[in-house]
């Protein structure tokens, strides 16, 4: 699949001027500033808000592994770009520092002030050592010595030993000991070990004498440092203190000199563990002596250097904000189910009745698995062919895909080995799939594969017949219960015979130019989105109805700003749904005084992507697995497909769109500034939830939106 320059037709000459754009890396700090906001809505269940502060910290972590770590590295550039805000990357940096040690201090707030006193209220504590009593503080002696003293290395650093290697984002101890008969100071890492609970519940050794009730946890770091004296037995203990660091964890393959992917990317998994420190995380009491001792032997500069109290790498809260305590979770819900498709014998013909529209997480992904078994059984089934991206660590499809490959049919699948941070579980599939007879490629050399499609060939009769299903979202099961997406099955011929093209080319040489109705990155994807754009652009300039609806994740794309720029410019209504990086910047006089740009944080993530240009019965209709970003539309093989039925069409707007532009209370309007102001009703007005629109009918009890 031939990768084309990043430009296509109808694209508007792109300004340099810095004024017009948001910087990346900010506007994504935005949104996990959105998320911490969700963490501090008390209209959510307590163990719901602790989960939200727990993905804040985990979105730090992985901007620090990836975005953080990138601009380091351009650093080391004799001749770094700026940024299309006109930032260096070391302004950006000094920007970033800024932003999140904010966002730090306000986290840290609510979960001391906030979340623990609230939680606590109702039975889950997270104790420290001094506040259990002696016979607790005992029997979790007994605990630690029994199962927590054999895991554990503590690692001296001296003349004799040097300093450890620690590994990413790892918590570790440090230790400052003395000798009592010379009064020498020595210095020890511990590792608190991963293997192990962060949290021990201190039920597991209470009595009912003791003061411990169950919901109470102990942070195995503190249990670890009220017994220190059993790691250094006879020595003077003088302080411990907590540290954790994250490392440069983005992979770059040169896929042209790789002889063997698979291979190749294996082996820089194993390497990218040794990546450089981008940050050090260290509580406000750390001695400025630790500090820089941690600092010279990590080799950062002060400025990577971040203070957090309380709890060191919060995001492992997740653990508790997942303990069973339904009064304190969300409401569950019951997942529709599609019975046809999921129950019947030959799903198949239920498909040849019309295109089938599926909503995750509201409809069950059975339909989905169920497709994919009787495609693997069906004696009529000539071959499958499929993409995967993230399909889970416990994958049914691939186990469908491999009882497929068993029963002689012809197999095909694309894995994309470079998806980020699922690198060694695809590599595993990869390899269980071509021992089973499975043909395994990895698609076009310096593309990722991000499109979502099943492609299904039966003979039916006197005819071959396909079956496709495509979607805005993973294949995996898991995320298909927390993430929004949108997934299509269809006996479209045209579009299967698209379909079958872009199987071509990932797996052979083939170089399509052209498709019917797909838009297929990076061959003519981007052209078709600046296209669509420019004729709503057209309409308005002719005096006649224009409108763009556009639902993605991420806006970046500077060319497809540009368009959009020139849209509003001549009249184009334009409403952009943007979960999280949004570069365009909305409401200026003369440019884009037309576009509203707003993004929805709730219940579950945001992921559909939805474009509508037009209006009424000119409006035509699109869902892609692609955001608007140079990534994307030139450096991804990506499809955008049409959704052509009435009554899906209809179903698109009634659960996504509409819901979407009439949320006031979990959606954030984007200011020319940069800021995002919440949508609040006004007294007396109905409350709208876009989501719960949809989810309400699903409540096992009924709520009203808040």
């Amino acid at each position: 699949m031939t990768r084309p320059e990043p430009t296509a037709a109808g694209a508007r000459p792109i300004s340099k001027e810095p004024s017009l754009y948001f910087n990346r890396e900010l506007s994504w700090l935005a949104f996990n500033q959105r998320v911490l906001e969700e963490a501090a809505d008390p209209h959510w269940p307590l163990l719901e808000r602790l989960k939200f502060l727990a993905i804040t910290f985990s979105n730090l972590d992985e901007f620090f592994m990836i975005r953080v770590s990138g601009l380091h590295e351009q650093l080391e550039q004799a001749e770094a770009e700026r940024s299309p805000d006109g930032l260096t990357p070391r302004q950006q940096l000094a920007r970033i520092r800024d932003v999140v040690r904010k966002l730090l201090k306000d986290a840290t707030d609510l979960l001391e002030r906030q979340l623990l006193p609230g939680l606590a209220e109702h039975g889950i504590r997270i104790r420290d050592w001094k506040s259990l009593g002696k016979a607790a503080q005992e029997r979790a002696k007994a605990y630690f010595r029994e199962s927590v003293f054999p895991v554990l290395t503590p690692l001296a650093v001296d003349p004799g030993h040097p300093f450890p290697f620690i590994s990413n984002l790892s918590l570790s101890l440090a230790v400052e000991a003395a000798d009592p008969e010379s009064g020498e100071r020595r210095f020890a890492r511990v590792k608190v070990p991963e293997i192990l609970p962060r949290f021990v519940p201190l039920e597991r050794f209470s009595d009912p004498s003791d003061d411990v009730r169950p919901g109470e946890f102990l942070p195995l770091e503190a249990l670890i440092s009220a017994n220190l004296d059993q790691l250094f037995p006879g020595m003077q203990i003088l302080g411990v203190f907590p540290f954790r660091i994250t490392r440069d964890m983005d992979i770059e393959i040169l896929e042209e000199e790789a002889h063997d992917l698979l291979v190749t990317i294996d082996r820089e998994i194993r390497r990218r563990k040794f990546g450089a420190v981008v940050r050090l995380e260290v509580h406000p009491d750390t001695p400025q002596r630790i500090r820089e001792f941690l600092l010279s032997k990590l080799e950062i500069e002060e400025d990577d250097l971040y203070e957090e109290s309380g709890v060191l790498g919060a995001s492992a809260l997740m653990a508790v904000a997942m303990m069973p305590r339904p009064d304190l979770h969300d409401t569950p819900f019951v997942q529709n189910l599609n019975h046809a498709l999921a129950e019947a014998p030959e799903p198949f013909a239920v498909v040849r009745q019309g295109d089938i529209l599926l909503h995750h997480p509201y409809d069950s992904f059975q339909p989905v698995l169920h497709f994919l078994r009787r495609a693997a059984e069906d004696p009529a089934v000539l071959a499958i062919k499929m993409t995967l991206y993230r399909t889970g660590s416990n994958s049914e499809i691939v186990k469908s895909l491999i009882a497929a490959a068993e029963n002689g049919k012809q197999v095909a699948v694309a894995i994309e080995l470079k998806a980020r941070f699922d690198e060694q579980n695809n590599i595993v599939w990869a390899r269980q799939l071509e021992r089973a007879g499975v043909h395994v490629f990895y698609g076009s050399v310096g593309l990722k594969t991000h499109a979502k499609v099943i492609l299904v060939v039966r003979q039916e009769e006197a005819q071959i017949r396909r079956y496709v299903h495509l979607s805005t979202g993973n294949y995996n099961v898991t995320t298909s219960r927390l993430y929004t997406d949108l997934g299509m099955f269809t006996t479209d011929q045209v579009m299967g015979e698209d379909v079958s093209e872009v199987f071509n080319a990932l797996s052979g040489f083939a170089k399509v130019a052209h498709y019917r109705k797909l838009a297929v990155a990076p061959v003519t994807l981007a052209e078709t989105v600046l296209r669509k754009i420019t004729e709503q652009t057209e309409r308005a300039r002719a005096g006649e109805p224009a409108r763009i609806y556009a639902k993605m994740n991420s806006l970046v794309d500077l060319p497809v700003i540009a368009a959009l720029y020139a849209a509003s410019q001549a009249g184009v209504p334009i409403d952009l749904c943007i979960r999280g990086i949004c570069c365009l910047r909305p409401g200026l006089e003369g440019l884009s005084e037309n576009v509203r740009v707003f993004s929805i944080v709730g219940r579950f993530l945001e992921h559909t992507r939805v474009f509508a240009f037009g209006v009424g019965e000119d409006e035509e209709l699109f869902l892609a697995s692609a955001d608007w970003m140079p990534r994307n539309l030139y450096r991804r093989v990506e499809l955008m497909f049409p959704v052509e039925d009435r009554a899906l069409r209809a179903r698109i707007h009634r659960e996504v769109i509409e819901p979407s532009l009439a949320d006031n209370s979990r959606a954030h309007d984007l200011q020319p500034d940069g800021t995002y102001l919440r949508r609040r009703p006004s007294p007396g007005e109905t409350v709208r939830d876009a989501q719960l629109a949809v989810l309400e009918p699903l409540l096992r009890t009924p709520l009203r939106a808040v």
